[in-house]
């Protein structure tokens, strides 16, 4: 079910590892939600894909400034990030800083994180 064909109209979208995107997972597969998963790590993460989403969901909200990656920056590369253009560059070089998992709908619909209760507010009005 989590690999499913492109048609599916549900794509989660993260790195596989993460703890999060695991819950998200187990959430969608408890409640028999077909998706499709896109590991940034595996299946890339194209410009046109990250602007979709900072676009919908703003650059400040995607950038994970309380993840690992974000710390492991040195002062100077986090001065830099200032606006939509410099988040999106460090967000391309270093996937793993955006926050996960972000969760989209065929229709438009997106959701960014993972709280049960968003989910199944977000199913209920997407379906």
């Amino acid at each position: 079910m989590s690999d499913s064909p492109e048609n599916t109209p549900i794509s989660l979208y993260g790195i596989k590892n993460c703890d999060t995107i695991k819950k998200a997972r187990r959430w969608l597969e408890e409640n028999t939600i077909p998706y499709r998963f896109h590991d940034y790590r595996v299946d890339g993460l194209t410009d046109t894909l990250l602007q979709g989403f900072i676009e919908r969901l703003g650059w400040e909200a995607l950038l994970n400034t309380r993840g690992t990656t974000w710390r492991k920056l040195d002062e100077a590369q986090r001065a830099a990030v200032v606006d939509a253009d410099t988040a999106k560059a460090l967000m391309l070089e270093q996937p793993a800083i955006i926050k996960r998992p972000v969760l989209e709908a065929a229709n438009g619909g997106i959701l960014l994180g993972f709280k049960p209760e968003s989910y199944q507010q977000f199913f209920a009005e997407v379906r």
